[in-house]
């Protein structure tokens, strides 16, 4: 049986499935832990393409409400257009009737060509890499099912990259603790920590609540380590808009992504660098 990130369920109907908000897909302050919005939308990915047979080619979230650890959420499919190669479908997740998010996606395939242009630069490999870890002291459940390892970037009280002063771009390794092989969900999942560049561009602890997310496929490998490129593009009104770039270890473009999140600020118990965080030039 291939080990997955979350446990989606089907029911009597083909187009819902229900997924329970249990701690390991969670994050939050350990008191309003609420279901990580990378995961709401690689299940409602999950959803799509067991339903309809199709692999995802891209989709894109609206958050809308929080699901707190213990509910239920709901999936409804449901298919726009459906073509001979392509169809245009969307998830509404919701709990009884209160939506959660809003997921509209394109799946399906077509011959032709398959190339990039889009590179990955050098990176040492991970073991050379410092481990990166969660802000909090005591980490947020899903944060602890994967491994970050900072390639280039900094975090507070670091040095800035190259001489060239604060900067929104980051670079990881990332990987899974339990062995889960890639997959469009799982990327979508992955893609979500694109807040990470914002502790990065800042040089504080700093986060956000996603409003939005879009992720865009390309061939889907089986790899240990995925390379992220991400980079804060803007800040504007409390508000920031980010994107990320996943690669295979052998440089494969998997997956782009972009996001708008709510910023937040945060604090580390009075300590300036936890244990743990890390700068690399």
């Amino acid at each position: 049986m291939i080990q997955e990130f979350f446990s989606l369920q089907p029911t009597h109907n083909s187009h819902r499935w229900f997924l329970p908000v249990t701690r390991e897909i969670t994050t939050g302050p350990p008191d309003k832990l609420f279901l990580f919005g990378g995961v709401g939308l690689g299940a409602a990915i999950a959803a799509m393409e067991r339903t309809l047979g199709r692999p995802a080619i891209w989709a894109t979230a609206q958050y809308v409400s929080f699901a707190r650890l213990g509910s239920v959420v709901d999936f409804d499919v449901r298919v726009l257009n459906a073509g001979n190669n392509l169809t245009q479908a969307r998830v509404v997740a919701h709990i009884h009737d209160r939506e959660i998010l809003v997921v509209s996606a394109a799946l399906g395939q077509r011959q032709g060509p398959s190339d990039q242009w889009l590179t990955a630069r050098p990176a040492p490999p991970p073991d050379d890499c410092p481990q990166v870890l969660h802000w909090r002291r005591d980490e947020s459940p899903l944060a602890s099912r994967l491994e970050k390892r900072l390639i280039e970037g900094r975090f507070p009280d670091g040095q800035p990259v190259s001489g060239r002063g604060a900067t929104g771009q980051l670079r990881l390794w990332v990987r899974s603790t339990e062995n889960v092989p890639v997959s469009a969900p799982f990327l979508a999942v992955v893609a979500d920590f694109a807040v990470e560049a914002t502790t990065h561009a800042l040089g504080r602890y700093a986060g956000g609540n996603s409003l939005d997310n879009t992720i865009r496929f390309g061939p889907i490998v089986a790899t240990e380590w995925l390379l992220c490129d991400l980079e804060i593009e803007a800040l504007h009104c409390g508000v920031t808009h980010t994107t990320m770039k996943i690669f295979s270890e052998t440089g494969i473009l998997m997956a782009t992504a972009s996001q708008s999140l709510i910023l937040r600020h945060h604090t580390a118990d009075g300590e300036s660098q936890p244990p743990g965080w890390a700068t690399r030039a």
